[in-house]
């Protein structure tokens, strides 16, 4: 159990907060580049709570600044979008990318009082159909070279979901091994030929063994954790019966995302971001190592379960994430269809807007959890030291670029020497990959 003050210091992400001041000291997700693709180039973004607007001038370049106009506080989505910014429709004050106000043209004739005003601004980037923003002090950190990032566009698919609860209660849900067995459970197994663009529906490692199958048949994982350059690696190892070892390798990549494997070929690099303190979007990087993504067929599936133009799912606690008592008696664990990420979503949610962790009690396989808080709680001391250098991906610019992978994957082997098997799958499968997947 923790105190409530530890709990607050963790979850709360303001500009002034614990958990809020690291954040900021790394780029965020704030968008899909797909919501800026329209006539009109110009969205909201709620993100650590604070209302920005992200838009595209008549460049193309990006810009994200305070949503309300420093005169009177209207509202920036409405502005004209001209003259390479965003022009308030009240009194016509223009504010360019970078949040200055360029013309008043309602004051006196010759008045320099706009060099003055200024509306907050932070510095984006597009990575693979994410723009991500950087909100803290100073020059933002370098990217790492992560397979999200390495990949080329065609290989990479981005997607966003809305779920209403703090930050980190959804970014633990990633780093829990053990809940896969049970949340995740399906009574069932789908034929994995048909799992294209679904987590959990492969076959398991070098086997004919669908993967929801392992999970089920082997409940208890042996977890280890290990301490990385980027965060902290995952080794979960399921013992089989006839003498092989299944061995899932996950990760935390500091302070919010995760990378896990999906399938075979793919894995999924997902950030969990504070829109504010009770409600956040995952952000999702499909990476292939095959053949590229088919981001068509991938976005339809998930539209089939998300609205427009916020992203959030259609089932939800409103509808009880569509539970139904006669699916659960026979297809699956929880009673809410076949998309696991339903299954994630009403685990979290159904936690409170934020979670109580002065009432938790832990066990052996919250490992990972435990571990990962100790880190979040050692870096808010970092920054209010104003020691930076000490933070995970924040030290020297050429350490922070050579990060990369990080390595994300399902095999099966002999339990004898399951040390060696993870990183010799990885190496064959970027052996064979089309874009240099180097580690």
């Amino acid at each position: 159990m923790m105190s409530q003050e530890q709990n607050d210091l963790l979850t709360r992400v303001g500009p002034k907060t614990g958990a809020g001041s690291v954040l900021r000291l790394y780029w965020q997700p704030a968008a899909l580049s797909e919501e800026l693709m329209s006539a009109r180039p110009v969205v909201p973004v709620r993100l650590l709570g604070e209302d920005l607007v992200l838009f595209r001038d008549n460049e193309g370049a990006l810009g994200l600044i305070g949503r309300h106009c420093p005169h009177r506080g209207a509202d920036l989505c409405y502005g004209r979008r001209e003259d390479n910014g965003l022009r308030c429709p009240f009194h016509g004050w223009h504010f360019d990318r970078t949040g200055q106000c360029v013309e008043q043209p309602g004051e006196p004739e010759g008045s320099r009082m706009h060099e003055n005003i200024r509306a907050v601004s932070y510095p984006v980037v597009e990575r693979n159909g994410i723009v991500f923003a950087y909100m803290g002090p100073g020059d933002p950190p370098p990217f790492p070279a992560l397979d999200c990032f390495a990949a080329p566009d065609s290989h990479v698919f981005a997607f966003k979901g809305l779920w209403e609860c703090n930050w980190l209660q959804a970014m633990e849900v990633g780093i829990d091994p053990a809940h896969a067995s049970f949340l995740h459970r399906f009574l069932q197994d789908e034929d994995p030929s048909e799992g294209y663009g679904k987590q959990f529906r492969d076959k398991a490692g070098n086997t004919e063994m669908p993967m929801t199958q392992l999970l089920r048949e082997y409940p208890r994982p042996d977890i280890r954790v290990e301490e990385t350059d980027f965060g902290l690696r995952l080794i979960s190892l399921r013992h089989m019966k006839d003498g092989r070892s299944h061995v899932r390798v996950t990760n935390q990549i500091f302070p919010e995302a995760i990378c896990i494997p999906m399938s075979s070929e793919m894995t999924i690099t997902q950030w969990h971001v504070p829109v504010d303190d009770e409600t956040c979007y995952w952000y999702s990087m499909f990476t292939s190592f095959g053949k590229p993504v088919n981001k068509t067929l991938m976005r339809e599936q998930r539209m089939k379960e998300h609205r427009l133009p916020d992203y959030a799912p259609l089932k939800n606690k409103r509808n009880n994430y569509g539970y139904n008592p006669d699916e659960q008696a026979s297809l699956t664990y929880t009673g809410m269809g076949l998309d696991i990420n339903v299954h994630d979503q009403w685990a979290v949610e159904s936690m409170g807007r934020i979670q109580d962790r002065t009432d938790e009690h832990l066990g052996r396989t919250d490992v990972a959890i435990m571990r990962n808080r100790r880190k979040l709680l050692a870096a808010i001391k970092s920054v209010q030291d104003g020691n930076l250098s000490t933070l995970p991906m924040r030290g020297e610019a050429a350490a922070v670029e050579a990060v990369r992978g990080p390595v994300s994957i399902d095999a099966i082997g002999p339990t004898d020497g399951w040390e060696d098997l993870w990183p010799q799958a990885d190496r064959t499968r970027r052996a064979a990959c089309a874009w240099p997947a180097v580690i």
